[in-house]
Protein backbone atom coordinates (compact mmCIF):
# COMPACT_ATOMS: atom_id res chain seq x y z
CA UNK A 1 0.00 0.00 0.00
CA UNK A 2 1.16 3.51 -0.80
CA UNK A 3 0.92 6.41 1.63
CA UNK A 4 -1.23 9.43 0.77
CA UNK A 5 1.94 11.55 0.26
CA UNK A 6 3.21 9.03 -2.30
CA UNK A 7 -0.15 9.13 -4.07
CA UNK A 8 -0.07 12.94 -4.08
CA UNK A 9 3.41 12.81 -5.60
CA UNK A 10 2.17 10.47 -8.38
CA UNK A 11 -0.85 12.67 -9.19
CA UNK A 12 1.34 15.81 -9.35
CA UNK A 13 3.86 13.95 -11.51
CA UNK A 14 1.03 12.86 -13.86
CA UNK A 15 -0.09 16.49 -14.21
CA UNK A 16 3.48 17.70 -14.77
CA UNK A 17 4.08 14.94 -17.36
CA UNK A 18 1.02 16.00 -19.38
CA UNK A 19 1.94 19.71 -19.13
CA UNK A 20 5.54 19.08 -20.22
CA UNK A 21 4.44 16.93 -23.14
CA UNK A 22 1.76 19.35 -24.37
CA UNK A 23 4.06 22.39 -24.03
CA UNK A 24 7.42 20.93 -25.11
CA UNK A 25 6.60 17.66 -26.91
CA UNK A 26 8.74 15.57 -24.57
CA UNK A 27 8.49 13.44 -21.46
CA UNK A 28 9.78 14.99 -18.23
CA UNK A 29 12.93 13.59 -16.65
CA UNK A 30 12.14 10.64 -14.38
CA UNK A 31 12.53 12.03 -10.84
CA UNK A 32 14.50 10.36 -8.06
CA UNK A 33 12.00 8.38 -5.99
CA UNK A 34 11.88 5.85 -3.15
CA UNK A 35 12.38 2.16 -3.90
CA UNK A 36 8.64 1.65 -3.39
CA UNK A 37 7.83 3.89 -6.37
CA UNK A 38 10.45 2.11 -8.49
CA UNK A 39 8.80 -1.30 -8.04
CA UNK A 40 7.04 -2.66 -11.15
CA UNK A 41 3.29 -1.98 -10.78
CA UNK A 42 0.33 -1.65 -13.10
CA UNK A 43 -0.99 1.92 -13.27
CA UNK A 44 -3.83 3.83 -14.95
CA UNK A 45 -4.32 7.57 -15.34
CA UNK A 46 -7.90 8.85 -15.73
CA UNK A 47 -8.78 12.40 -16.78
CA UNK A 48 -12.20 13.85 -15.88
CA UNK A 49 -13.35 17.24 -17.19
CA UNK A 50 -16.56 18.69 -15.72
CA UNK A 51 -17.44 15.25 -14.25
CA UNK A 52 -17.11 13.58 -17.67
CA UNK A 53 -14.42 11.14 -18.79
CA UNK A 54 -11.79 12.91 -20.92
CA UNK A 55 -9.23 10.11 -21.24
CA UNK A 56 -8.10 6.91 -19.53
CA UNK A 57 -5.08 4.83 -20.48
CA UNK A 58 -2.87 2.60 -18.40
CA UNK A 59 -0.39 -0.16 -18.08
CA UNK A 60 -2.30 -3.10 -16.53
CA UNK A 61 0.71 -5.38 -16.08
CA UNK A 62 3.59 -4.72 -13.69
CA UNK A 63 6.26 -4.73 -16.39
CA UNK A 64 7.92 -1.36 -15.78
CA UNK A 65 8.79 0.70 -12.68
CA UNK A 66 5.69 2.45 -11.30
CA UNK A 67 7.07 5.97 -11.75
CA UNK A 68 7.97 5.32 -15.43
CA UNK A 69 4.66 3.60 -16.19
CA UNK A 70 2.85 6.55 -14.61
CA UNK A 71 4.59 9.12 -16.84
CA UNK A 72 3.80 7.05 -19.97
CA UNK A 73 0.16 6.44 -18.92
CA UNK A 74 -0.41 10.13 -18.10
CA UNK A 75 0.82 11.31 -21.50
CA UNK A 76 -1.10 8.54 -23.31
CA UNK A 77 -4.35 9.34 -21.48
CA UNK A 78 -4.10 12.96 -22.69
CA UNK A 79 -2.95 12.27 -26.25
CA UNK A 80 -3.71 8.67 -27.32
CA UNK A 81 -7.16 7.64 -26.01
CA UNK A 82 -8.92 6.77 -29.31
CA UNK A 83 -12.31 7.80 -27.86
CA UNK A 84 -11.32 11.46 -27.50
CA UNK A 85 -9.42 14.23 -29.30
CA UNK A 86 -6.03 15.13 -27.83
CA UNK A 87 -6.30 17.24 -24.66
CA UNK A 88 -5.50 20.94 -25.20
CA UNK A 89 -3.13 22.63 -22.75
CA UNK A 90 -5.81 25.10 -21.57
CA UNK A 91 -8.22 22.23 -20.76
CA UNK A 92 -5.94 21.01 -17.98
CA UNK A 93 -7.17 23.81 -15.71
CA UNK A 94 -10.63 22.18 -15.78
CA UNK A 95 -9.44 18.56 -15.74
CA UNK A 96 -9.12 16.42 -12.62
CA UNK A 97 -6.45 13.73 -12.60
CA UNK A 98 -6.91 10.32 -11.01
CA UNK A 99 -4.14 7.74 -10.61
CA UNK A 100 -4.99 4.05 -10.01
CA UNK A 101 -2.13 1.83 -8.81
CA UNK A 102 -2.96 -1.83 -9.45
CA UNK A 103 -2.12 -5.14 -7.83
CA UNK A 104 -0.91 -7.83 -10.29
CA UNK A 105 -3.92 -9.46 -12.06
CA UNK A 106 -4.86 -12.99 -10.95
CA UNK A 107 -6.87 -15.43 -13.07
CA UNK A 108 -10.23 -16.31 -11.50
CA UNK A 109 -10.38 -20.10 -11.22
CA UNK A 110 -13.82 -21.69 -11.61
CA UNK A 111 -15.07 -25.18 -12.48
CA UNK A 112 -17.85 -23.51 -14.46
CA UNK A 113 -17.89 -19.93 -15.82
CA UNK A 114 -21.34 -19.46 -14.23
CA UNK A 115 -19.49 -19.30 -10.88
CA UNK A 116 -17.62 -16.09 -11.88
CA UNK A 117 -20.19 -13.63 -10.46
CA UNK A 118 -19.80 -15.22 -6.98
CA UNK A 119 -16.02 -14.75 -7.24
CA UNK A 120 -16.17 -11.08 -8.22
CA UNK A 121 -16.50 -8.55 -5.41
CA UNK A 122 -18.01 -5.28 -6.63
CA UNK A 123 -16.39 -2.43 -4.71
CA UNK A 124 -13.12 -4.31 -4.42
CA UNK A 125 -12.18 -5.97 -7.72
CA UNK A 126 -11.29 -4.62 -11.13
CA UNK A 127 -11.63 -7.03 -14.07
CA UNK A 128 -9.79 -8.00 -17.24
CA UNK A 129 -11.56 -10.15 -19.85
CA UNK A 130 -9.48 -11.72 -22.58
CA UNK A 131 -10.06 -14.02 -25.54
CA UNK A 132 -7.41 -14.43 -28.24
CA UNK A 133 -5.92 -11.02 -28.99
CA UNK A 134 -8.91 -9.15 -27.54
CA UNK A 135 -8.60 -7.75 -24.02
CA UNK A 136 -10.71 -5.34 -22.01
CA UNK A 137 -10.14 -3.87 -18.56
CA UNK A 138 -12.45 -2.01 -16.18
CA UNK A 139 -11.14 -0.43 -12.98
CA UNK A 140 -12.81 -1.28 -9.63
CA UNK A 141 -14.45 2.14 -9.29
CA UNK A 142 -16.42 1.70 -12.57
CA UNK A 143 -19.16 -0.73 -11.42
CA UNK A 144 -19.83 1.45 -8.36
CA UNK A 145 -20.13 4.59 -10.51
CA UNK A 146 -22.43 2.71 -12.94
CA UNK A 147 -24.36 0.83 -10.22
CA UNK A 148 -23.64 -2.59 -11.77
CA UNK A 149 -23.88 -5.99 -10.09
CA UNK A 150 -21.19 -8.65 -10.68
CA UNK A 151 -22.87 -10.05 -13.84
CA UNK A 152 -23.25 -6.60 -15.41
CA UNK A 153 -19.62 -5.89 -14.51
CA UNK A 154 -18.48 -9.10 -16.26
CA UNK A 155 -20.63 -8.33 -19.33
CA UNK A 156 -19.35 -4.77 -19.64
CA UNK A 157 -15.73 -5.90 -19.28
CA UNK A 158 -16.34 -8.29 -22.20
CA UNK A 159 -17.88 -5.44 -24.23
CA UNK A 160 -14.78 -3.33 -23.49
CA UNK A 161 -12.72 -6.19 -25.01
CA UNK A 162 -14.87 -6.08 -28.17
CA UNK A 163 -16.53 -9.38 -27.22
CA UNK A 164 -20.22 -10.19 -26.82
CA UNK A 165 -21.66 -9.38 -23.35
CA UNK A 166 -22.07 -13.09 -22.54
CA UNK A 167 -18.53 -14.01 -23.64
CA UNK A 168 -17.53 -14.52 -19.97
CA UNK A 169 -19.63 -17.72 -20.04
CA UNK A 170 -17.40 -19.19 -22.76
CA UNK A 171 -14.62 -21.60 -21.83
CA UNK A 172 -12.03 -19.77 -23.99
CA UNK A 173 -12.55 -16.41 -22.27
CA UNK A 174 -10.07 -15.76 -19.47
CA UNK A 175 -11.25 -13.55 -16.60
CA UNK A 176 -8.73 -11.94 -14.26
CA UNK A 177 -9.23 -9.68 -11.28
CA UNK A 178 -7.07 -7.12 -9.51
CA UNK A 179 -7.38 -4.48 -6.82
CA UNK A 180 -6.37 -0.82 -6.87
CA UNK A 181 -5.42 2.11 -4.71
CA UNK A 182 -6.80 5.32 -6.21
CA UNK A 183 -5.59 8.88 -5.74
CA UNK A 184 -7.82 11.69 -7.08
CA UNK A 185 -7.63 15.46 -7.17
CA UNK A 186 -10.62 17.00 -5.37
CA UNK A 187 -10.33 19.96 -7.75
CA UNK A 188 -8.09 20.31 -10.84
CA UNK A 189 -4.53 20.77 -9.53
CA UNK A 190 -5.83 20.75 -5.94
CA UNK A 191 -5.52 18.50 -2.91
CA UNK A 192 -5.53 14.74 -3.38
CA UNK A 193 -7.72 12.17 -1.65
CA UNK A 194 -7.30 8.40 -1.54
CA UNK A 195 -9.82 5.61 -2.13
CA UNK A 196 -8.78 2.02 -1.65
CA UNK A 197 -10.28 -0.99 -3.44
CA UNK A 198 -8.47 -3.83 -1.71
Amino acid sequence: MLKLEEGEFLVKLARRSIETYLEEGRKPETPEVSDKLKQPRGVFVTLNKNKRLRGCIGRPLPNQPLVEGLIDAAISSATEDPRFPKVERKELEETKIEVSVLTPPKTIEAENPKEYPKKVEVGKDGLIAGKGIRKGLLLPQVPIEQNWDAEEFLSNTCLKAGLTPDAWLGEETKIQKFQAQIFTEKEPGGTVEERSFM
